[in-house]
């Protein structure tokens, strides 16, 4: 049965609603990024990357509110990464890459000095895969 007013119009236009997700937080208009979902089994609050699409029992989160996300005493928070995200690199990581680049830089004999050994000692490579050596020791 049809209306004599003709179809239904929208109380709200729609060059109002955004098809972006927005921060679940009251007050906050700012794009979601991660998504929080509680296990209540477990006392924890999962905050991980942002959902394909809106559960019902899942709260967005902006960047802002997931960095400052804290759960209730006696709960754990676990935060999960995409990988999308590039990882910081430790001192660690860093002090082992300028070793690497100084050896790399070495002449083969200076090296070989170096390391007390002469060139015999040099593992024997045989077989390769992609940036990857499968080398034998000199004495087998």
């Amino acid at each position: 049965m049809e209306s004599r007013r003709g179809p239904l119009k929208s109380a709200v236009p729609s060059n109002v609603v955004s098809p972006v997700r927005r921060c679940s937080r009251t007050a906050c208009g700012r794009p979601a990024v991660a998504t929080l979902t509680y296990v209540y089994a477990d006392s924890t609050a999962v905050l991980g990357p942002l959902a394909t699409y809106a559960e019902p029992h899942c709260y967005d989160l902006c960047a802002e509110h997931g960095e400052r996300l804290t759960a209730p005493r006696g709960w754990e928070v676990v935060r999960l990464t995409d990988g999308s995200a590039p990882a910081h690199p430790t001192g660690d990581d860093l002090e082992a890459l300028a070793n690497a680049v100084r050896e790399a830089a070495q002449p083969r004999e200076r090296a070989a000095e170096a390391g007390g050994k002469g060139r015999g000692a040099d593992p024997v490579e045989v077989g390769r895969r992609g940036h990857l050596r499968v080398l034998r020791s000199p004495d087998q």
